[in-house]
């Protein structure tokens, strides 16, 4: 069974509640998967052959699952690979009851992996998306198989001065002043700011890919619950700091049972290179990749290395091998 013959997923180049063309990497295709309540854009490469394990990748804050199609196609030989688009991100419209927490994020992603029935799967993270997994990981183990973190948006108790305004958005009315501050502001201009944040060296990015994102910042920025969506999640992410107990992130990291991946990058503004050790052992068992060239999105930056730890973790934990009975009647892995 293909995933646009799933129940509840149906195949389109053109997302239904949404306007204009999506834009697709060769070999990737997007689907709508309409769950009640929900509805969820995700892009999907299909695998190289067939019987190759199922793998998820959640992006980050203001991102899309545009962000892991380098290494989607760097893993098209390993596994079946699926991106979704966070509610109201992307592709994605905003859910229903406006909720933007981690905890609501990590509802959806448990929602689509029970109704689509391909878990257990290799779970992968970035930022804001490195919280929700771990949350999934911690409370739905049967649904992960391995867990890849880039810079997970995990508490810290000193954030990086580069990292404040975007801490900021979370306070009631800063959103609005940003609005209007940088309202004179290109989308050119706007995606350069992005860009020199997130990298560690803003020129690996190409023109044609630099162009692609300035297009889509103007699409998101036409979007009417386009601040709120960064607002309330921004907002999501410094309540789940918060949080203490079994509730709390570095808590819930500890109770992973996966085979844990941990990347970080020495450059990185927004998540600090520091916490990479406290990650490492607060996952049991898991392993570290530092790259002292890369900023925040090290599988957007060097796909091909991040990759290659992956496979490693597959190969020495034997979590790549195997089929269960599902896999061999779809032949979707």
């Amino acid at each position: 069974m293909s995933s646009t013959e799933l129940p509840g997923v149906r195949s389109t180049a053109e997302p239904s509640s949404l306007v204009g063309a999506v834009r697709v990497a060769e070999g990737e295709q997007v689907v709508t998967a309409a769950l009640p309540g929900l509805e969820l854009a995700v892009r999907v490469r299909p695998p190289l052959r067939t019987g190759l394990p199922p793998a998820l990748f959640v992006h980050g804050l203001g991102g899309s699952s545009q962000n892991w199609s380098d290494l989607m196609a760097q893993l098209a030989d390993t596994v079946d690979g699926e991106a979704l688009d966070l509610p109201g991100f992307g592709w994605s419209p905003p859910p229903a009851d406006r909720d933007y927490s981690v905890t609501a994020f990590a509802r959806a992603v448990i929602r689509h992996l029970d109704a689509a029935g391909r878990g257990p799967v290799h779970l992968f993270g970035n930022s804001l998306g490195g919280a929700v997994s771990t949350r999934v990981a911690a409370v739905r183990p049967d649904l992960v198989r391995t867990l890849t973190l880039v810079s997970p948006a995990l508490p810290e108790l000193r954030v990086q001065k580069s990292a404040v305004p975007t801490a900021l958005l979370a306070v009631p009315g800063v959103a609005g002043l940003f609005s209007r501050l940088t309202r004179g502001l290109s989308a050119e201009q706007r995606t350069r700011g992005v860009t020199d944040l997130c990298y560690g060296d803003p020129s690996r990015v190409t023109p044609e890919g630099f162009r692609h994102a300035v297009e889509e910042m103007e699409r998101r920025m036409a979007l009417p619950y386009f601040w709120e969506a960064m607002t309330r999640s921004s907002r999501g992410i410094v309540d789940a700091y918060t949080l203490g107990g079994q509730h709390g992130l570095w808590r819930q990291a500890q109770r992973v049972l996966a085979p844990s991946l941990l990347v970080y990058g020495g450059r990185d503004q927004l998540v600090s290179y520091r916490m990479a050790h406290r990650a490492a052992a607060a996952f049991r068992g898991s392993r570290l990749l530092t790259l002292p060239e890369a900023g925040h999105v090290a599988m957007m930056e060097y796909p091909e290395v991040v990759a290659a730890a992956f496979r490693e973790l597959l190969h020495d934990t034997g979590t790549g091998e195997g089929e269960t009975d599902r896999d061999t009647e779809d032949g979707r892995g």
